[in-house]
């Protein structure tokens, strides 16, 4: 009877055990497990970092290299411009580059054009970064 009992502890310890031991393989392997965000639908202006469908393309913001737009309260000799290193996804390609707004840029047979960037630049303001949002057409 003793001894009955004596194998039922051990039973429940090295059950327990068991379990203990796959807890934290089990957690290990979800945080592992990374699933893709889906994609902003074409014509959606994004963050840094998230990716938008334009055309047979996706764009996906990288870092803003330049913001040297006019403020819109203020009167200015040179228009500026923004330059923005993007990382462009295609069917069978993917490749960085910098759009500059407003200027398409070709690659493998198609083109894409950074067309929108908000919020408007205010003079005396810096923009956080987070704030920025972009807009591209093309990839036809």
């Amino acid at each position: 009877m003793i001894r009955s009992a004596e194998r039922k502890r051990q039973a429940c310890v090295v059950g327990a055990m068991k379990l203990l031991t796959a807890l934290p393989l089990v957690a290990l392997a979800a945080a592992c497990a990374t699933v893709p965000a889906p994609f902003a639908p074409e014509g959606s202006a994004v963050e840094i970092g998230d990716g938008v469908r334009v055309g047979r393309l996706v764009a996906v913001p990288q870092v803003l290299l330049e913001d040297s737009r006019c403020p819109m309260n203020a009167r200015c000799i040179w228009a500026g411009r923004v330059v923005l290193s993007t990382r462009i996804y295609g069917p069978e390609f993917d490749e960085t580059v910098p759009l500059v707004l407003g200027e398409p840029h070709a690659l493998h047979g198609t083109s894409i054009t950074l067309t929108s960037v908000h919020p408007e630049r205010m003079a005396g303001e810096e923009i956080p970064v987070p704030n920025y949002r972009f807009g591209f057409e093309g990839g036809g």
